[in-house]
Parts: structure tokens; sequence; C-alpha cells
């Protein structure tokens, strides 16, 4: 992967121009004018955003967009941080999409992550003439994104760019800061994703898939980028990626809940109850790695020796992500993801029922981790984080579909269950 530094001209005369560019000699002959600019009162439609649907209803004001999948949410990465996917290859010919609506949606999911650090991977391929919008409007899209959005975008993976791309970048020089710059990042083949983010939890369309593998074969043997590596087999003393069942059976003290989840949660609550942003920032790729190793190869981890509470927190969130199935089980997936549609009256009934229906370790690890989350929302005045702001954290980590992915048609139910969870959690747990 490699960065591209992008100059910020501020307000260079030659940004006016932009818009009348033609790339007429790169892919394609010509991007047609907007129909329309945007305008102050038209970013207020991302106030309407909506996901706490499982699925969007025919006359809901993003139905026509959301049924694309171009846009979707994939857990967290190797940072800790939110992953946002944009897939070009999935929008439809211009005339068949509203490229204004488009915006909208994407910062109507964007305002549900950006008080988090969080990760761009836009996919490139299958943009091509007839559904790549105009000059102008990315010129305007960018503009859109105010420093809200830009503050704690960690990264923007560009997957599989073309010269049109790397050229796009450098005529938008003039606009783009030298800050958001330095996050671009291009990602030449799947494999090098690797090191940000597990592929297997992204929904990479097969018309990507197809052209990664086409790209690959069009290489000589000794040019050939490396693949993903293979999934090591496990440590006898492994913790991360192991089942629950198993790590109680190992524990000595036969404790259901796992030495990760008390070790993080014991320090989180001494030392990051106060923490502003808890659970919102990312962590040092290296750092986390070896406390995995640590944990992994049966070591004691100390985290007041450490003394990084954000460390912990992603710690704590890794560790749920990895295991092989969600803490609240791909059998209860269903009842989750359509739990709007039970009464509000009879909502805490419901859970009840469901969390009692989890294994005994499940129950008991659910139990712990929600009787600290309750305490960190009791902090929220100081550490800023509500119930619902800790259930758009946690809820991809407590839950995804047995391909690994979260659709946005999912995503938004899953946090819902979350939030009321946590708000109900003194009559679920009784």
């Amino acid at each position: 992967m490699s960065s591209e530094l992008l100059v910020d001209l501020s307000d260079d005369p030659a940004t006016a121009q932009l818009g009348q560019l033609k790339l007429s000699t790169i892919e394609d002959q010509q991007w047609p004018a907007d129909e329309s600019t945007l305008s102050k009162s038209d970013t207020d439609i991302s106030q309407r955003f909506d996901s706490s649907s499982p699925h969007l209803p025919w006359d809901h004001p993003f139905y026509d967009i959301a049924r694309h999948q171009i846009i979707e949410v994939a857990g967290d990465d190797n940072f800790g941080r939110k992953v946002i996917v944009f897939n070009a290859c999935r929008m439809p010919p211009q005339h068949q999409l509203d490229h204004h609506k488009l915006l909208m949606y994407l910062k109507g999911t964007l305002d549900q992550y950006v008080e988090s650090d969080y990760t761009l991977i836009y996919f490139h391929h299958g943009l091509t003439s007839e559904n790549k919008p105009s000059l102008s409007w990315l010129r305007d899209a960018y503009r859109e994104f105010d420093r809200k959005y830009k503050k704690n975008i960690k990264a923007l993976y560009i997957v599989h760019p073309t010269m049109f791309i790397k050229t796009l970048l450098i005529l938008f020089k003039p606009i783009i800061s030298f800050k958001f710059g330095r996050k671009i990042n291009y990602v030449s083949y799947l494999s090098e994703l690797e090191d940000v983010v597990k592929c297997e939890q992204l929904l990479i369309p097969a018309r990507v898939k197809e052209y990664d593998n086409k790209l690959r074969a069009s290489l000589k043997p000794a040019a050939q980028p490396p693949m993903s590596p293979p999934r090591s087999p496990p440590l006898p003393n492994q913790v991360f990626g192991v089942p629950l069942a198993l790590l109680g059976e190992r524990s000595p003290d036969g404790d259901a809940v796992p030495v990760v989840m008390r070790d993080t949660i014991g320090f989180l609550t001494d030392q990051g109850l106060e923490i502003e942003g808890i659970f919102r920032r990312s962590a040092n790729v290296t750092l986390v790695k070896e406390v995995q190793l640590k944990y992994n190869s049966g070591a004691v981890v100390n985290f007041r020796e450490i003394e990084d509470v954000h460390l912990a927190a992603v710690i704590l969130k890794t560790f749920l992500r990895e295991l092989p199935e969600p803490l609240l089980t791909y059998q209860l997936y269903n009842d989750i993801v359509n739990f709007n549609s039970v009464s509000s009256d009879d909502q805490v009934t419901a859970m009840k029922m469901l969390v009692e229906s989890l294994p005994e370790e499940n129950y008991t690890s659910l139990r712990y981790l929600v009787t600290f989350l309750a305490q960190v929302s009791a902090n929220s005045e100081v550490n800023k984080m509500t119930n619902s702001n800790l259930a758009v954290v946690f809820g991809p980590n407590l839950l995804w579909g047995r391909d690994n992915a979260m659709s946005l048609s999912a995503i938004g139910p899953i946090n819902n269950f979350t939030r009321t969870l946590l708000d109900q959690q003194h009559l679920v747990f009784t």
C-alpha cells in the first residue's frame, strides 16, 4: 500500500474550474454536468436517516438508495475502528440513481460513527462511464463533508486504483487538505487489506473478487503478491478466536467469564469510567497484537502496568469480535434483527426470554459485560458514552451474520436491541 500526500492550496483560483474539467483521455470521454447542486437545506435530509428498520419499506426516503447495497458497515478493523465500505460496482447507471440522495445516505450512515475513529474502504472496480457521478458532484460531495466527518476518519483505502482515480486525486489537490491527503492509501490487491481488516467480514462483491483474481493471474510468478495468510493452528493456550465453552473448561478457577473480559473490564472499571470517548478511540495495532500474543501464549497481562485505557477498550472489543460465534449466538440472530416488531410493552419479557436461552457461558459473560456498560453509561455526563452510543459501538461486536459481514439493513436493529438491553438491564438480568 502506498499513500499520496495531497497539498492544500485552499482558495486557488483553479478550484472554481474543477466542475468544468473533462477527463477525456482517461478511461472515458466525459462526465455530464450535475442537474442540481447541494445546499445547506438539502443536507438536513440526513437528519431523517433511519437505519432502525431491518428492511427499508418501499416508501422510505432512502429505499431506492439502500436497495443497491452500495454502502455497508463491516464491524471493526484491526485497529478497533468502525469500517464503512463503498462499492462502486453496485452503483446503477446514472439515470437510475439519485446521486444527491446517495450522498445524504452516506452522510446518514457516517453520522452514526463520526464521533468515533473510523475507516473508509472504497472498492473502485466497477465504476464506468455509465454509473460514475460528475466531477462537480464529487467536488461538492467533498466540501459537504465538513470537519465533523473528516476529524475522526483515520484512513481511506482505495482498492484496485486505476490511473483514472489517481489522476482525479491530483486534479482535486486544490480542495483536498494536507491532513486528509495523508489518510488516502492505495490497495492493489485484496490480500493487502488483511493488514487493516479481516476480509472475511467484508461484503466484497463477487465482481471485485473476480477482478482481483484476474490481476493476480496476469502477473508473472515472481511478481505475485502474497496471498492472505492461512489461519495458523490454535496455540495450546489460545484465547482469541476460541469458543466460550472451551475457555470455560480451561479456566483454572472455573469462572465462565473469559480472562480477557475480566482483565479489561476490571481495569476499565478502575481507570476508564471517566475517560471521554472511551471505546471510540483506536489503539496502536502493534500493541494490540502484542497483547493478543501474550494472552494466546498463556502469559499474564497487566493493564495497570501498560496504563492505556484505549488499548484495553480495543482488546475487549477485539476479543468479542474474534469469537467464532457471536456472544448473542447465531441462533438468536433472526429474533434480534426482527425485535422491533415486538410491542414495547412486551419487549422486556421477550428480551429476558431470549437472553436466558443463551448457553450458560454466554449468558454469564453477557451479564458481566452489560453490568459494566451500565457503569460506563452512568458516567455519561463525563465520558459522553450514553446507552445509545455504547450500542453503536458494541452492537456489531455482540452479533453478526454467519457470513461474518454486517449489512446496514441489520445493523440498525442490532444496535437498537443492544440499546434496549442496556436500558433495561436491571430488569432483564433479575
